[in-house]
């Protein structure tokens, strides 16, 4: 693909003042297809995640993976010129990201409603831990409470063991994935159907509830309470991670009766078949726990690389279990260009995620990764606003900028 292949979202200009996490990547999706995101940051320390670890001060990983594609500036909303000069930006933008507790920006004086006033084509994304309505709208919340919240904590680990956290930060991706689909519904909407600005309201924990399979209409008509069971989905028999005899784990599913017939096959028994209590997929169900052992059985007796090929071979979905380090060692991984190099001349190369998903005529790009805290100061303020030299050394003098 040409480096100057056009970008869908080129021409959007989106204000990014959310913070630590989901916010702040709705708003690197928006970037990698082409938006430009000013990310607005406290003028000391900057970005929370800019404190993690990473390979220079204020240049964490996090920060440098998610800041990527955005324009730094740094802009005190606690003060009234800096309210001001927000306002100035929200004239000049298409949408804002922002993730303050419920009542932040009214005290701010920059409530949704008054910023329409100054922008009525303006589209403001409010992502907060429950949302702007409710009883619990003023609690905070990070993506583990957002989790256990919205049911995904209970259901994950072992019967006899505690709720286990997913182990990676699902509630803050999977918010972002709905925030940066609902900013382009509401842009499609504003620009292709002759609509205006307006406000959107997401929690944080809605997009792990919304995850939850049939869990709300199972529950409401039969009162059923899903536990957790391990790695065993108990409507899903055959699925489940195995160890191979070289120590490794597997995951096997073969969630159709046509996939149990191949797996079978594929490890030669077939009187499993005639089975009356492996019949079908109910039956199966029912006999989990008669079924599992056998195929433990199967699995420890072979290494991984045979047991993936006879799968493969017998068209039964199988795959090894990555670590990030087989991530990065993985053929397929490598070919499809999941993780990608990027040039920083701060410090030299970094992988990251590539942009996805893939697009044949207007693809994402990363055109650089997460800049300095500020570094775009003086082209926001003095071009994009018109202040002049003397004007931006005031207002950093008062700590506004």
């Amino acid at each position: 693909m040409p480096a100057d292949a056009p970008r869908p979202l080129e021409g959007l200009r989106i204000l990014d003042v959310s913070t630590i996490l989901g916010g702040p990547i709705t708003a690197t999706f928006l970037a990698d297809f082409g938006a430009e995101v000013i990310k607005v940051e406290l003028p000391k320390g900057g970005d929370p995640t800019r404190g993690r670890p990473g390979p220079l001060p204020g240049l964490s990983y996090i920060w440098l993976q998610e800041g990527r594609n955005k324009k730094s500036i740094t802009l005190d909303l606690h003060h009234a010129e800096g309210q001001e000069l927000f306002r100035r930006l929200v004239a000049l933008s298409d949408a804002m990201v922002e993730n303050f507790r419920p009542g932040t920006l009214e005290r701010w004086n920059l409530a949704p409603e008054s910023l329409l006033e100054v922008n009525p084509r303006f589209i403001v994304f409010r992502f907060s831990g429950y949302g702007q309505t409710g009883p619990y709208r003023h609690k905070g919340a990070f993506d583990r409470m957002a989790s256990a919240y919205g049911g995904i904590h209970y259901v994950t680990g072992y019967p006899d063991q505690p709720p286990v956290r997913p182990g990676y930060a699902l509630a803050d991706y999977m918010g972002a994935y709905v925030g940066a689909f609902a900013v382009m519904l509401a842009l499609y909407w504003r620009d292709a159907r002759g609509g205006q600005g307006q406000v959107i309201d997401l929690a944080l924990y809605e997009p792990i509830l919304r995850a939850s399979e049939a869990t709300i209409p199972h529950y409401h008509h039969t009162g059923y309470v899903r536990e957790r069971t391990g790695n065993y989905n108990p409507f899903v028999v055959p699925s489940s991670c195995f160890l191979t005899a070289d120590d490794k784990w597997i995951v096997i599913g073969a969630n159709t009766d046509r996939l149990w017939k191949r797996l079978v096959e594929a490890m030669g028994k077939p009187e499993l078949l005639e089975d009356p209590r492996f019949v079908d997929l109910h039956a199966r169900c029912r006999h989990a726990d008669d079924l599992y052992p056998i195929l433990e059985e199967w699995v420890r007796s072979k290494p991984a690389a045979e047991i993936i090929a006879a799968l493969d071979e017998a068209q039964v979905p199988v795959a090894m279990v990555n670590s990030i380090a087989d991530i990065f060692a993985d053929p397929h991984i490598q070919q499809r260009g999941n993780i990608t190099l990027v040039e920083d001349p701060r410090f030299g190369e970094l992988a990251v995620p590539a942009v996805m998903p893939r697009f044949s005529a207007t693809p994402g790009a990363i055109n650089h990764l997460g800049p300095d805290l500020g570094a775009h100061n003086r082209e926001i303020y003095g071009q994009l606003l018109g202040l002049s030299e003397e004007e931006i050394r005031q207002l950093q003098h008062k700590g506004v900028i």
